[in-house]
């Protein structure tokens, strides 16, 4: 469907979700922690987010008997047998009139062969349960809905095992007044609405939209197509999937609940099935919650992610990069400093005079510019085409998914929480987005394709394996994380913490873990040490170790593998990790780093490699307690060119090939100690085997020695001469970026141990490893 484009986010209120799961089921109690933020060795880190690991399809969904009666006999029921323009009945509470057949009483309706032009209509006044059972019947209308359930408790439609039925409508409707506007689906229902039985039913709905309740619509199974000019099927108060294969074609959304007045209604829930969605809206769409336990899904939207609107990342220095493709070098004069003409921090040049790049001497923007800064073509609409879309909160616990999506892939205005499944995702904009918390607790994501990889407010991997593949950000915390009480829970003590374990779903949390001292979740008593992981030097936009956000990314386990165009890892805030194993591989213009963050990035525990460009190139924050090495080469490194590093024993720290082209590596393992010595080589081979280009076993040789040297602290940056703690290089946008930026740092004030190079112009000797 259309919408107006509009500036910000509309965040929905946490207690929409928790109110929805009381009115629904009594959801049982869990032990989860997922959407917390684990804290990094020696502090506290107190968030709170909206848990919503434990909600499932369970929870919000009951089915009655009535709903999973599939039985019937002829004694008991009516017979409706349909003929062209007439139908004869045998048995009570039907008669045929016009070419129409009114059903007005409860009861058992079973229906065979073929009405041209008429309509099934339901108008039970007692408002009881009618059953109609399609056994081979094929219903057309050509000028209003083929099943009208205009008034009734409820409606169960079966369908005949072994029988193939069909539903459609005509292109246009005739109503009785101006004012009316219903039916408008093929099927379309006032009352709650279920369908059943394992038979094959075809639904066109010409006119507007396949299937329509006005009130609750269930699939227990069967084999259900629709093809529509809007929506597909469609549920005010709930759309609920138990089974079934389901396959739709709609102009409009595939799957969708509407009803935006009752925080406990207008939910998707989905225990299982198979789904093959190709639409020009959302796949699936839930105006609440959408909850996916299971099943496959193959979803196509808005002509798939190569229909995506081209995008235009705004640089940092105002304007465009044009497409998202910033700069792809910014000179490397032979004495490290910048050229003359080089905007400085305060908009000048080297020499005081403004930059002939610009009109005026203004600050330059923050450079974490991202999908919400960015712009498409001007339009004043835009089509929604997300793949998976919540409202409030989508949560995912398990399937099979395979998504090409003009827009999101997975999207929701509040929080994603993904527990496990299998994800195969190309996307026009974001892979996975949420406005506030996106947790990912399990699965296997790919994503293939996507402007950004995943962007949230707060970003938290606990476990999982997430490969991203983006033009621009891999990872990208941005916006403002606005749990209702997170000056209360800020304050949060680890005693709070066990208690908060055994909440219930959707309750409103705070997580802490306490190793150490004590601290808050309050930016401004972060670190601001001008050494928090690269040289001096700051920018607008947050000084090192400073941030104006408080948007985080969390990483406590699992793996993630980031091919990124853009920033590799960016938060507008800090980057926490304590465990699991990530990969950076990009960007390879200076415009960008592998890693880029406003606050800290405290480094306590996993294994992280980032290789790309020089030019905006960050390590982690001096109050990491895991050590970190960051190298600048001299010149850009071919993609696949091995970077080996070992201590002075032998023992393998990183031997890796980086995707793409390269100029600094950082990598940060436990392995690593405060003052130990350390070799890097280029080149060469390994006999071991790759795993995302990172080498874990086998035998490195045949490479050129870099230069060899011993930390002095842990974060230490060298280059090929050795450990240099220089301030030289410019800083980014954004908070004190850049180590290097003029060709890997060469020619700076050293400490520590000289190395040997094989670089020409440098003091040293050609050294390979045998």
């Amino acid at each position: 469907m259309k919408k107006k484009i509009i500036t910000g986010s509309k965040l929905w209120s946490i207690a929409m979700i928790t109110a929805m799961v009381t009115a629904c089921s009594a959801p049982a109690a869990t032990s989860s922690t997922a959407n917390a933020a684990v804290s990094t060795t020696g502090t506290t880190k107190t968030v709170s987010v909206s848990e919503q690991t434990s909600v499932k399809y369970a929870d919000l969904v009951t089915m009655d008997a009535d709903d999973t009666n599939v039985s019937w006999s002829a004694t008991d029921s009516t017979t409706i047998k349909l003929n062209g323009t007439t139908a004869s009945i045998t048995g009570s509470g039907a008669k045929a009139a016009n070419g129409s057949v009114t059903i007005s009483a409860a009861g058992t309706y079973v229906l065979s062969g073929k009405l041209t032009d008429g309509q099934i209509v339901v108008n039970v006044a007692d408002k009881g349960t009618v059953h109609l059972v399609l056994n081979g019947a094929t219903i057309n209308d050509n000028d209003s809905a083929a099943i009208y359930i205009q008034k009734a408790g409820k409606a169960i439609i079966t369908l005949e095992e072994g029988t193939e039925n069909a539903v459609s409508d005509g292109k246009t409707y005739v109503y009785a007044d101006d004012t009316t506007d219903e039916p408008d689906a093929a099927i379309f229902s006032k009352a709650d609405l279920t369908f059943n039985g394992t038979g094959k039913l075809t639904v066109t709905g010409n006119y507007n939209e396949g299937i329509t309740s006005k009130d609750d619509l269930k699939i227990v199974s069967g084999t259900i197509n629709v093809k529509s000019a809007d929506d597909g099927i469609k549920g005010k108060d709930m759309v609920a999937i138990q089974a079934g294969t389901i396959t739709i074609d709609s102009e409009g959304d595939g799957i969708k609940s509407t009803n935006d007045k009752d925080s406990a209604k207008g939910f998707v829930a989905i225990a299982g099935g198979t789904f093959n969605i190709q639409s020009g809206s959302d796949g699936i769409q839930a105006e609440t919650a959408l909850v996916t336990d299971g099943g496959t899904f193959n979803i196509v939207t808005g002509g798939g992610s190569a229909n995506a609107p081209e995008k235009v990342e705004e640089g940092p220095f105002g304007g465009g990069w044009g497409g998202g493709t910033p700069p792809t070098d910014m000179g490397t004069p032979p004495d490290g400093e910048p050229p003359a003409d080089m905007p400085s921090n305060n908009g000048t040049n080297a020499t005081g005079a403004a930059s002939s790049g610009s009109t005026n001497a203004q600050a330059p923007a923050d450079s974490n510019a991202d999908a919400d800064t960015s712009t498409t073509a001007t339009e004043e609409e835009t089509t929604s085409a997300k793949a998976l879309k919540a409202g409030v909160d989508l949560t995912v616990n398990g399937g099979t998914y395979t998504i090409d999506s003009m827009d999101d892939s997975l999207h929701s205005n509040n929080n994603v929480t993904v527990n496990d499944g299998k994800f195969s995702i190309e996307s026009g904009d974001d892979g996975i987005h949420a406005d506030q918390a996106l947790t990912i607790n399990g699965g296997t994501i790919t994503i293939a394709k996507s402007y950004e990889g995943l962007e949230g407010a707060l970003i938290t991997l606990n476990d999982g394996d997430v490969d991203v593949t983006a033009s621009d950000d891999g990872v990208n915390a941005s916006g403002e994380i606005t749990a209702a009480d997170e000056e209360t829970d800020a304050a949060a003590t680890s005693d709070e913490s066990t208690q908060a374990e055994n909440t219930t779903a959707a309750s409103n949390n705070s997580v802490t873990e306490t190793t150490g001292t004590t601290a808050t979740t309050d930016q401004s008593n972060q670190s601001t040490d001008a050494n928090s992981g690269r040289p001096q030097g700051g920018a607008p936009g947050g000084m090192m170790g400073e941030s104006t956000s408080n948007s985080e990314l969390h990483i406590n386990g699992g793996s993630l593998t980031v091919n990124a165009g853009g920033d590799g890892l960016d938060s507008n805030g800090s980057i926490y990790m304590t465990d699991g194993t990530v990969i950076v591989n990009g960007p390879t213009d200076n415009g960008n780093g592998p890693l880029d963050y406003d606050g800290d990035f405290e480094m306590s525990g996993g294994f992280l490699v980032a290789a790309g460009s020089s030019g905006m190139a960050q390590a982690t924050s001096e109050a990491s307690t895991q050590n970190t090495i960051a190298m600048t080469f001299p010149e850009t490194q071919k993609a696949g060119t091995l970077v080996h590093v070992e201590d002075s024993e032998g023992n393998n720290i990183l031997t890796f090939a980086p995707a793409k082209d390269y100029q600094s590596v950082v990598v940060s393992s436990p392995d690593l100690k405060k003052d130990g010595s350390y070799v890097i080589y280029s080149g060469g081979t390994s006999t071991g085997t790759a795993v995302d280009g990172l080498y874990t076993d086998g035998t490195y040789s045949g490479g050129t020695k870099v230069v060899a040297f011993q930390s002095t602290s842990n974060v230490t940056w060298v280059n090929e001469s050795g450990v240099t703690t220089a301030n030289s290089g410019m800083a980014g946008p954004g908070g004190g970026r850049g180590q290097g930026a003029f060709g890997g740092g060469r020619n700076r004030t050293q400490s520590g141990t000289s190395g040997t190079t094989d670089t020409t112009g440098t003091t040293g000797t050609t050294d390979t490893k045998k």
